[in-house]
This record gives C-alpha cells, structure tokens and sequence, in this order.
C-alpha cells in the first residue's frame, strides 16, 4: 500500500485520499420521492428510486410512515443522552469491531486525516449488553430507540425492495439479508452530537464537521433537523473537482444514500458517493447539530454477490471487517 499513489485495497479509499480538499459548489438536484403510494404504485417508485441511485446516490424520501411525533421524541431523546456527564457515557464504551456504544472524536477518514468533530452512540441490536444508559436517567430510551430503530428498518427494506426488483433479484431478497432476529444482525442506529461554535476563532470555521467518505453499508436513512445544516454530497464522477452539493435539512424528510456494500452487490450499477458534513459559515447556526443515521447492512453470515458476479462471493461479516481493516491501514500509512 502506497501513501504516495494512493493504491489502497479498495477503490472507494482511494477515491477518499481524493476528495479531502474544500472544493467548489454544486448544484445536482436531490430527487424527492413519495412513498405514500409503494403499495399500489411499487413499479413506478422503483424507478424513481433506481434513476437517483444510479446517477447522485442519494436522494429524500416523503411519505415513510415513519409519524413526525416518534421522530422529534427520538431527537429528543437524543439530546438527553448528549447531555449526560461524559464520565456516564464513558460507562458505555464504543468497543472495537462492535460499532455498539459511545465515542467522542475517535472516528478520523482518510480523506482527512482529522477526527471528525462530533461524538456519537451506536445502537447494534447483538451487543447491546451493558450498553444501555440507566433507565432511571433517561426513562424509556430503551425501548423507544429499539421501536424507532425497527421503524427506520421498515422503511429501509421498503427501498432495498424496489432495488431488488431492478436488480432481478427476489423482491425480498434484502428483507431476508438483514432479518432483526438473527444474531448476526448488524443494522445499527446512531444518534450523533456534532459539537458547537463556541467562540471560534477563524480558522475554526475551515474544515468539516464529518471529512469526506462514502459509507459502508448497503443504505443510509438519515434524519436531521431543520436548520441544522452542513451535509454535501459529490457525485462520483466529479469527485476529484470537489463538486460538492449542499443537501437540505428538513425534520420529518429522510436523506438516504447509497453504501459500498450495495454498489458492491449491484456491481457498481448503484452508487456510493462521497458525503461530508461542512463546518458552518460564521453567518450561519452555531449551535449543535444533531442526526440520526440508520445503516442498514445484511447479516454478518449472508453471502453477497450481484447478478453479473462482477466480484467474488463474500459474506457481509468480512466484507465489513476487510473495509475497516482497509481503513484502519489507509489512516496508518497517513501517520
């Protein structure tokens, strides 16, 4: 692996080392999709599913289901646990090769180099043991994050389900990959805090918030709050120019975009393109920002291979340590 060319295991850290640089403003329109009507109008949805997923990998959905009551409890929740004593969260570690628990500043990209400027607790259905704030500091966290979690887990298979159509695979085909009830389940809900401006100076406002990077999984359902912004997005083809699109935050619509995982599965047809989360403009909100990611990817034992068998059988379990072992040596050979 070479620092210098950039020739790491896996093409989507490659294209990371990339995309590190401010950049320049775009302007790719971000696809709105109704849900409201799956059931009698499937076909019609797919496509337009499979039209954003296949040219800017990331698009919002309206008509989830998903009640607006359940996901303002949720960001509310979210902040209660923020706001616990870091020694209490201390208590809940983020252990390694779990993506389950609590960290601050300990997530850095290879585009960057940095720690993202955040802090955030993963919800991983398995390994929760001992992971759960006291019920006595957060009444009902528990059970209202395991609902919502199973809420965004619907919706997402909803999705996944239209790309499985396009695909020619079993329409439920997904569904069966990231079964809730199997050990090996690795879906994971995260509830992340990115930290105030407080009396920042000017060089505090260069950088991001979260670098530049693509997500693992096969799709990200992301819940933010209005006015809360940041979040851009660049297509892949232009992501050497930093053509970087600004994604609005709008509370009740959902953000998804496309994984590694499933650009992998559908043979690159689907398309995993590079995200970041902006520093704010001095002019802009300053306060903290808060969103809740959910990340769907299949069970540790299903196999994955796309339709063409572009690339070799792997089960989701190594693919998802073979990348964090890719990154974990691409931020080595940074240092």
């Amino acid at each position: 692996m070479s620092q210098d060319t950039g020739d790491y295991l896996y093409d989507e850290l490659n294209r990371e080392a990339r995309i590190g640089g401010l950049g320049r403003t775009g302007a790719h329109g971000v696809a709105l999709i109704d849900l409201s009507d799956y059931e009698s109008d499937k076909p019609a949805i797919a496509d337009a599913l499979w039209n954003a997923a296949t040219t800017l990998g990331l698009f919002q959905l309206t008509g989830h289901g998903i009640p607006m009551d359940q996901i303002e409890e949720a960001f509310a929740l979210s902040e209660t646990f923020f706001a616990l004593p870091d020694e209490a969260k201390a208590r809940m570690p983020l252990r390694p090769g779990t993506n389950a628990g609590w960290e601050f500043k300990a997530q850095v990209r290879p585009s960057t180099g940095t720690p993202d400027q955040k802090e955030s607790y993963q919800i991983t259905r398995p390994r929760m043991e001992g992971l759960w704030p006291d019920p006595d500091a957060i009444p009902g966290f528990r059970e209202k994050m395991l609902a919502f979690e199973a809420a965004n887990l619907a919706v997402a298979m909803k999705v996944l389900s239209c790309f499985a159509l396009k695909l020619g695979f079993e329409e439920d085909l997904f569904t069966r990959a990231h079964d809730p009830a199997s050990p090996e389940y690795q879906s994971t809900l995260r509830l992340i805090h990115y930290l105030p401006m407080v009396n920042g100076k000017p060089e505090d406002f260069e950088g991001w918030r979260a670098g530049a990077h693509t997500d693992f999984d096969c799709l990200t359902l992301l819940h933010q709050k209005t006015g809360q912004g940041g979040l851009q997005v660049c297509p892949g083809h232009v992501a050497e120019e930093g053509a970087w699109t600004d994604v609005e935050p709008v509370t009740g619509v959902i953000t998804c975009n496309i994984g590694d995982m499933l650009m992998r599965w559908s043979d690159d047809r689907l398309l995993s393109n590079p995200h970041r989360v902006r520093m704010p403009r001095a002019d802009e909100y300053l306060g903290p920002r808060y969103s809740i990611p959910f990340f769907a990817q299949a069970n540790k034992d299903f196999v994955l291979q796309g339709p063409e068998r572009k690339y070799p059988a792997i089960t989701a379990g190594d693919y998802i340590l073979e990348r964090i072992k890719a990154n974990y040596d691409a931020l080595k050979a940074r240092g």
